[in-house]
């Protein structure tokens, strides 16, 4: 069972000194030659306290004994291990000590005595130092000591004859308490072994074991407080502890002062080793005080998250181990500052760190030869480092004096976390200023990570850093939390502090060009002196005119890394007065007691809170055996809060139920569907998760269409696989279907040149400040004579401009969307004919021309791609298509470049894909849809090919405090093929995140709620709780058996709280409270397939495949709408209009709507037909407008080429007729929602997979 359990805090005590028979060998010498100096003895273990401390009952020692941790004797081992005069039980300690396994006592006692166990003439204060042990899979253990020295006296040990013996002994020797946890709480144990001090201070010998054996017994009975904001509070006399929590399951527990780190090194010299770190260095520290090493080293490691550090790591290096310093490879470890100079003369290529005077140097020399860490991200850091107030005192002089020590404890823990807070806050913001860009260089697909071209973005002065960074295992394992987007706190703070221009550039897969913007912000930095690089000017806060911590700019940025709210603190009942069995079960069920009134307390207030205790009581359920009560618990967490549901207990203690529990199980409907869930889990197949990183490299074979595929997406040039398949036909023009790897190596060498020639482009100011701020130059001719004089021809995504040669002006040429005609003419030169190129523009008389030579082809396919693309996005409104053509426009000239053909050009006429289209087919929209339409945005931006949108859901924006400047924008909802949630800002159309990963099958429908949660509806039966403000899905409902296809809310019924419904397929209907996440009520439908659920007027109205019925809430069908039998297929939609008396059907495979009146349900009043349509898919009221999705006709829904073949029609509510018809998608409408009555929003097929934005009137 330990195997699963999470750890106690106590993992074991251990007492360690001198042997009896040592120590009366000193006094014996001590009597005969005087009192000796600086006299070393080799320190022991003397005893080893270890959990379990009470024995429980012989049946459920049976019960659980092959599951038990399995324990191995330390004094076994020991005695074969040494000669057979060493293996003489431990005085004072049990015969048989049992210890964790996890734990090498062999070295323990040198940690324990990292200078030694020193026998001295005079009593000494006690000390404390921390100890971190590390096994060969990378886990830690802790361990805190506390040193302390005892009177010898003749014969014994020490305080054999009480108190009076210390004013006659003439001779102290050292004892050491170490205390050992899974889990780095480092002030809360040395606070603990500060209590036991004051006992052993005044007890005898005799009584020191019993007193330690209780004082650990006590510390075995405290659980850890889970991830979240839930810290555990415990009285040990005379000292009131707390247990702070992890922030998540995948950071560590934080309990020691970040600050430390501030007070010895000045911020220049703290990055330095922090750079040092993220090279993987080998680093040594050196403190005079055993204690600074690991309480430093901790802080610094804990200053690289997320980055994890993957190296040895031995922050207190004893006397005696030395030697490891000369370990080949990368470590952090740590030792005495007496040995500095030994160290620094024998062991070459070590970093020195000396805590005690702020230096960092290198056992070559006194200054530190290593690449430093980017100027800009320095600077930042440097700046806010100087804002913290890193003195308590000082914070306290305005404040009275603290009378209660309680009190006072209290105030410093409180100050300390929020300092703790912003450390972490600036720790993490330099990480992500470091790192930025890592993600632009991914391809999540086939997992890589393009190293070179990420490294020829870097400043010349930085790429050394990044090289030696490239290669550690430390940014190795976080490439792999990239690639698995895991959304962590790097992940948040990267995401909302990145400015509006790169929001939105990455609304649109265009390659990387400089904007204006970025250009103008480079050289006003260049004239300054800034270090402000260009890709960190306008991603951080300006921190010109600010002085102090301000993190509040951007809503989403407070709220991204240990929130300031308060965290709720649980007391513990007092420790018993005896250690017996049954005064521990009398604890634990004190404790199940207050947990039971800490969860009635927040059920319907604090979600988080309650899948905490759920947590602890669980817990504590399992430890007293109460199995069925522990598993519903874990039943109640798994609805609370998935993220920290353990898996493997479940697990054990599914398995160890006996007959009769198993039984009184299946008896109980929740916990039969959890039993049943971790026995279908544990049957399937263990997947490991894929984490590899490949770097990329170009292909040494030849290329066939789907490698060629796969080998375009590795390097970044474009994901499309559609626009990938024309490329390749490009290259393979004439030629057998495959592309040659030397070709390739020359296409991507073009491209990638391009691309850093384009980066280079020095535009002179004046035209600068003509272009606008987002437009980038993608394309430069070569100095040509032109209508306008002689210069070049610039190409940016909005239009043509012409620098002119000498006084540098700037002429725009035209506008895409000007052009009205783009030709290729020929102009007398002497007695020859130049090829030239001419464009007219609306609103002009004169003709542009330009005598391009042999240029003169590829600028005309390039201006008519753009030209094309421009009238295409206008007409749709979606930027995406001038984008698109860009990509076209940059590949053709990639092409033009690489091939050495004699007609390049029809190769890359290949790619000049809209205006293929433009000329193919009339590019027309009818004027209504063009007036109603606002916008189009794709949410499968970054993916391989257009995924279908299945479901839309919009919730408005809100306060999220009392203050008005933190406000919520509004957010769309997107869910996508295989589970995947897409979330844009609504205010902008940004996009916000661009995966959520929600399950792994189809989402059916969504549904938004107050409590600021997103409800979706899976086809693998689970209901699926995502948290608006995190992003994180962490709640699941599970009691649905077959797929869930609806959700909605009575938003009426307030005096009773929200009361939300869902529904699935075989017909179940279920009332949720949506405070505790509990099913009220169990309703049944007799349907042939269940597809929705809505509520009008308080009663519920259900959609079967053969039916639409209204339903009283307490399941007693009032009106049934049966299929007509002249109608094929099944019922698909349908709306209600209380006030009209009217339902609205529409049929999946028939392209006519049904009206109804509700007291007459026998037979429709009305069928209307729809133009060109063959199936209603959705529909939705707006004002007293039906808004209706279709599906074309059979026939003419061609591939996605831009036709528009698919309808949304507006219908009068009153009239009964078409009031619009609005084509916007090339494939099936699957979805419509409404924004707040002001604009409707319609998803289409995987063909298109598009949004269209429409207004309403």
């Amino acid at each position: 069972m330990a195997d699963h359990l999470p750890p106690v805090l106590l993992e074991a005590c251990v007492v360690l000194g001198a042997s009896s028979d040592k120590l009366s060998e000193v006094y014996q010498a001590m009597n005969s030659n005087g009192s000796p100096e600086h006299l070393l003895l080799d320190p022991e273990v003397l005893y080893i306290l270890a959990p379990p401390f009470v024995s429980r009952p012989r049946a459920e020692s049976e019960a659980v004994r092959p599951h038990g941790k399995r324990r191995r004797s330390f004094l076994q081992k020991k005695r074969k291990q040494l000669p057979p005069a060493a293996a003489s039980p431990i005085q004072g300690g049990r015969e048989e000590a049992s210890v964790p396994k996890d734990i090498d006592l062999m070295a323990l006692p040198q940690l324990c005595f990292p200078g030694g166990l020193q026998v001295t003439n005079e009593q000494k204060d006690e000390q404390f130092h921390f100890l971190v042990f590390t096994d060969v899979f990378g886990n830690k253990t802790h361990g805190v000591v506390m040193q302390c020295y005892r009177p010898i006296l003749e014969g014994t040990s020490a305080l054999q004859e009480g108190v009076g013996a210390l004013k006659s002994s003439k001779l102290f020797s050292a004892y050491s308490f170490c205390v050992i946890s899974k889990y780095p709480y480092f002030t809360a144990l040395k606070d603990c072994l500060s209590c036991l001090l004051i006992q052993l201070r005044t007890c005898h010998l005799s009584d020191m074991e019993e007193k330690v054996k209780e004082f650990a017994a006590k510390l075995a009975l405290v659980p850890i407080p889970p991830p979240g904001r839930l810290h555990l509070m415990f009285t040990l006399c005379p000292l009131t502890i707390v247990l702070p929590s992890r922030e998540d399951k995948d950071h560590p527990v934080i309990d020691l002062d970040l600050h430390l780190p501030f007070f010895c090194f000045r911020p220049q010299q703290l990055l330095q080793g922090l750079s040092c770190l993220l090279q993987e260095q080998r680093v040594v520290l050196f403190s005079a005080d055993w204690a600074r090493l690991t309480l430093v080293a901790e802080s610094f490691l804990l200053f690289l998250q997320p980055l994890s550090w993957q190296q040895p790591y031995v922050p207190v290096l004893a006397r005696g181990m030395l030697d490891f310093l000369m370990a080949p490879t990368a470590f952090l470890m740590g030792c005495h500052l007496s040995h500095f100079e030994e160290v620094a003369s024998e062991t070459d290529d070590l970093v020195l760190i000396n805590i005690d005077n702020g230096s960092v140097s290198t056992s070559c020399s006194e200054t530190l030869g290593l690449p430093e860490i980017p100027p800009a991200a320095a600077d930042c850091f440097t700046k806010r480092s100087q804002t913290l107030q890193i003195n308590f005192d000082l914070s306290q002089c305005n404040r009275a004096s603290c009378t209660d020590i309680s009190e006072q404890r209290a105030q410093r823990r409180a100050w300390q976390h929020k300092l703790n807070l912003d450390i972490q806050r600036i720790t993490l913001e330099l990480i992500v200023n470091i790192f930025r860009d890592v993600s632009n260089h991914l391809n999540y697909e086939h997992r890589v990570f393009n190293s070179e071209e990420f490294l020829k973005t870097r400043e010349p002065s930085e790429q050394l850093f990044y090289k030696q960074v490239l290669e550690t295992h430390i940014f190795h394992s976080f490439l792999k939390d990239r690639l698995h987007r895991k959304m962590d706190n790097f992940a948040r703070m990267e995401l909302s502090t990145r400015s509006e221009i790169h929001r939105m550039k990455a609304m649109v897969e265009v390659p990387r060009r400089r904007t204006m913007q970025e250009i103008q912000a480079r050289r006003k930095s260049s004239i300054s002196g800034s270090a402000t690089s260009k890709r960190l000017g306008m991603s951080l806060p300006d921190l010109g005119h600010d002085n102090t911590l301000s993190f509040q700019r951007n809503t989403m940025l407070s709220r991204i890394i240990m929130s300031d709210s308060a965290a709720s603190v649980f007391r513990l009942p007092d420790f018993p007065a005896s250690l017996s069995f049954c005064s521990v079960q009398s604890y634990y069920r004190k404790l199940i007691q207050l947990l039971g009134k800490a969860i009635f307390s927040v059920q319907k207030e604090d979600s988080m809170l309650l899948a905490r205790f759920y947590y602890l009581r669980g817990f504590i359920n399992t430890l007293c055996w109460r199995r069925l009560d522990a598993l519903g618990d874990f039943q109640n967490l798994n609805k609370t809060d998935t993220a920290i549901f353990p898996t493997q207990l479940v697990t054990w203690l599914v398995d160890s139920l006996h007959r009769d529990e198993r039984q009184q199980a299946d008896r109980r409907p929740e916990l039969k569907r959890l039993i049943l869930r971790v026995e279908t889990d544990n049957e399937k197949p263990s997947v490991q998760p894929d984490d590899h990183v490949k770097k990329f490299e170009l292909p040494r074979k030849h290329l066939h269409q789907e490698e060629f595929v796969r080998c375009v997406q590795e390097c970044g040039i474009v994901k499309d696989v559609a626009t990938i398949h024309r490329l390749f036909d490009a290259l393979t023009n004439g030629q057998p279907k495959q592309v040659d790897p030397k070709l390739f190596r020359v296409f991507y060498t073009f491209w990638k040149e391009t691309e850093a020639e384009a980066q280079d482009f020095n535009l002179p100011s004046e035209v600068i400040e003509h272009l606008d701020n987002s437009e980038c130059v993608y394309k430069l001719s070569s100095c040509v004579k032109t209508s306008l004089g002689v210069g070049k021809i610039a190409m940016t995504q909005k239009r043509l401009v012409l620098l002119t040669v000498g006084r540098q002006a700037f002429l725009e040429i035209t506008k895409f969307r000007d052009i009205q005609e783009v030709k290729i003419a020929t102009a007398p030169f002497l007695l020859l004919r130049i090829p030239s190129l001419r464009i007219q523009t609306s609103g002009r008389v004169e003709v542009f021309e330009a005598n391009l030579k042999t240029e003169t082809e590829l600028w005309n396919l390039v201006v008519k791609e753009m030209w094309a693309g421009r009238k295409m996005a206008d007409l749709h409104k979606d930027p995406q298509y001038i984008t698109e053509a860009l990509t076209n426009v940059l590949l053709m000239d990639a092409v033009m470049g690489c091939l050495q053909t004699q007609r390049p050009i029809i190769a890359a006429s290949k790619l000049a894909y809209f205006d293929k289209i433009k000329h193919e087919a009339p590019m027309m929209v009818p004027k209504t849809t063009s007036e109603t339409l606002k916008h189009r945005i794709n949410p499968s931006l970054g993916l391989a090919e257009p995924q279908t949108v299945h479901v839309l859901l919009y919730t408005p924006g809100q306060l999220t405090c009392n203050d008005s400047k933190s406000v919520m924008n509004p957010k769309l909802w997107v869910a996508l093929s295989g589970g995947k949630v897409v979330v844009f800002d609504a205010a902008s159309w940004s996009m916000l995140q661009d995966c959520i990963q929600v399950g792994a099958s189809q989402l059916n429908c969504m549904l938004g709620l107050v409590q600021e949660q997103v409800w979706i509806g899976s086809q693998d039966s689970v209901i699926y709780i995502l948290d608006t403000h995190s992003m994180s899905c962490n709640k699941q409902l599970t009691e649905h058996r077959q797929e869930v296809t609806g959700l909605t809310v009575d938003l009426r019924d307030q005096h009773n709280g929200q009361q939300t419904y869902s529904c699935s397929c075989d017909g179940t209907i279920l009332q949720w409270d949506t405070a505790s996440l509990k099913v009220k009520r169990q309703l049944h439908l007799s349907c042939e397939r269940l597809s929705s659920i809505q509520i009008y007027d308080g009663t519920l109205w259900c959609c079967g495949g053969d039916c639409i019925v209204e339903m009283k809430k307490s399941g007693t069908p009032q009106r049934r709408v049966e299929l007509l039998d002249e109608v094929p297929g099944s019922f698909s939609s349908f709306i209600v209009i209380p006030e009209r008396g009217q339902v609205w059907t529409g049929w999946a495979n028939s392209g006519e709507l049904c009206l109804w009146h509700t007291n007459n349900h026998t037979r429709p009043s009305k069928r209307i037909s729809l133009p060109s349509c063959s199936g209603v898919t959705c529909m939705i009221r707006v004002k007293d407008q039906i808004w209706v999705g279709c599906r074309g006709r059979s026939g003419i829904e061609g591939p996605c080429d831009g036709q528009l073949r698919n309808q949304v029609l507006v219908m009068d509510a009153e009239s009964h007729a078409v009031a619009k018809e609005l084509q916007a998608h090339s494939d099936s409408i699957q979805t419509l929602c409404s924004a707040e009555d002001r604009y409707v929003l319609s998803g289409s097929a995987c063909r298109d997979g598009k949004i269209a934005i429409w207004k309403v009137e």
